[in-house]
């Protein structure tokens, strides 16, 4: 497993990059169901977990996202009327495809420079079992548990390095997907959605929610998928909620549905007016603000990650602060 060298990264105080968007960078390069990316079109789905490699991430993250037996069953009335009309096995297919998507980031690691396949971890995109941008669907509390349950065990299954619950939109179900975390044995961080005012999708506080999951050791607490207005706002908030490693992710561009059926990816749009160099700007706040963790969320490329690798200190801010601290109490 190559989360350790994530984690000794993480004790020093220095800087980790995440990739960049995933499902937006592959409906960029063609691709639009999931499936054909990950069944018909495997070699755009492993390029861009490679370009990312290339681009200086040390964290890629699968194609997983909301890939699961419920992103099936919801186009249905139902598991009987699923078997009736549907393919034989499409109730099983979402676990076969997270198999091949692990399989194919770890080939686009395999396949890197060696210096540099060593210490890139895979981590394993846990989701919101409902639309992300809808905590309101979220449902109860028995069903998340087992459905969470059963996503992150083949994902462990499948050889990640580490699980990421990622674009988290209530704390109820953040609170939950945590706790079964916990039981798989793996390492995990989790991340927040934010919307306007720094807030989670639920209107609940960035400083609330990390209290909530502080109990289950996450190795990492975040804030991504929202605009880097709103992204900043949550990361100052964490940032004093918190003592654990922190950090974020944030979108850019407009979202725009290419359709009512969630299972497409999201399309985002004008993401050419947050060109690299203005991204790298703010990343650089993130930093004096404490993150630790940086990379790119819905509309994000392999570029923006480069010019981060490019133009980010190797160390935290809060690790300079610590180190600034330690020196002035041995005087």
């Amino acid at each position: 497993m190559n989360y350790g060298p994530i984690q000794e990264r993480l004790s020093r105080g220095d800087m980790v990059l995440l990739d960049g968007g995933v499902g937006t960078e592959i409906y960029r390069r063609g691709v639009y169901w999931r499936s054909n990316g990950i069944e018909r079109k495997p070699e755009v789905v492993r390029g861009v977990h490679a370009d990312y490699i290339a681009a200086g991430a040390d964290v890629i993250t699968t194609n997983t996202f909301q890939l699961t037996r419920r992103s099936y069953l919801n186009l249905f009335d139902g598991i009987e009327h699923m078997r009736h009309i549907g393919p034989e096995g499409l109730e099983n297919k979402a676990g076969l495809l997270v198999r091949r998507a692990v399989e194919l980031a770890r080939e686009a690691r395999e396949q890197a420079d060696p210096s540099r396949a060593q210490s890139v971890a895979i981590a394993g995109s846990v989701s919101p079992l409902q639309h992300c941008f809808r905590p309101e669907l979220s449902p109860p509390n028995d069903e998340l548990r087992t459905e969470h349950g059963e996503a992150m065990q083949q994902l462990k299954e499948a050889g990640v390095d580490f699980l990421l619950l990622e674009t988290m939109n209530n704390i109820r179900e953040a609170v939950v997907a945590c706790d079964v975390a916990r039981t798989t044995n793996l390492p995990f961080w989790i991340s927040f959605a934010v919307r306007e005012e720094g807030r989670l999708l639920s209107r609940e506080s960035i400083a609330e929610a990390a209290r909530a999951v502080e109990p289950f050791g996450p190795g990492a607490v975040l804030v991504n998928c929202g605009l880097i207005e709103d992204v900043t706002l949550a990361l100052q908030e964490l940032a004093r909620a918190t003592r654990r490693p922190i950090g974020c992710y944030a979108n850019i561009g407009r979202y725009n549905p290419p359709s009512w059926k969630h299972g497409f990816f999201p399309h985002f749009i004008e993401t050419e007016k947050v060109p690299p160099e203005t991204y790298l700007s703010a990343a650089k706040q993130w930093v004096a603000m404490g993150a630790q963790i940086i990379g790119g969320c819905c509309g994000t490329a392999p570029a923006h990650i480069q010019a981060l690798k490019a133009g980010l200190p190797r160390s935290s801010a809060a690790r300079q602060l610590s180190r600034t601290m330690e020196r002035g109490s041995s005087r």
